[in-house]
């Protein structure tokens, strides 16, 4: 992801790996009456930087980004609180967009969840039909 660039090329590299390696985050939305929702997420960060959640159809982060497509992303931190990763940016709700079977870094990324969960990537795609991508504007790292 290039906005972590700015960081000491320690942090760089910790951040980066975090960023690719870490299976949950938590995705928080705003509905249209202000009050934050915060659920855990699987993503992915794609090659052009943005990043790629799926959703059940139906639900609530699908409403809010509708109404307000501001959001947050939170890696969770370590045991004692530190190296917490947040991203803030804007979501859209992607019908057109690939679905979670047919991305291979994604399939790839959450082989063995995938078959614990759900049996196999295509049922996974069928079930978290609606693909979410988010656009960083801001790194906290």
């Amino acid at each position: 992801m290039r906005r972590v660039n700015d960081l000491a090329e320690g942090r760089r590299v910790a951040v980066e790996r975090r960023l690719q390696t870490n299976l949950m985050a938590w995705l928080t939305t705003v509905s249209p009456t202000g009050r934050p929702d915060s659920v855990p997420v699987w993503f992915l960060v794609q090659d052009d930087d943005t990043i790629l959640i799926y959703s059940q159809p139906g639900k609530v982060k699908l409403r809010n980004i509708a109404a307000n497509p501001n959001v947050a992303l939170g890696l969770d931190g370590t045991d004692t609180g530190r190296d917490v990763i947040r991203v803030a940016g804007t979501a859209r709700h992607l019908p057109g967009h690939s679905p979670a079977d047919k991305v291979p870094a994604y399939v790839a990324k959450y082989q063995e969840r995938i078959a614990a969960v759900f049996g196999s990537p295509e049922r996974c795609a069928e079930l978290c039909s609606e693909p979410i991508v988010l656009t960083p504007t801001k790194l906290h790292a």
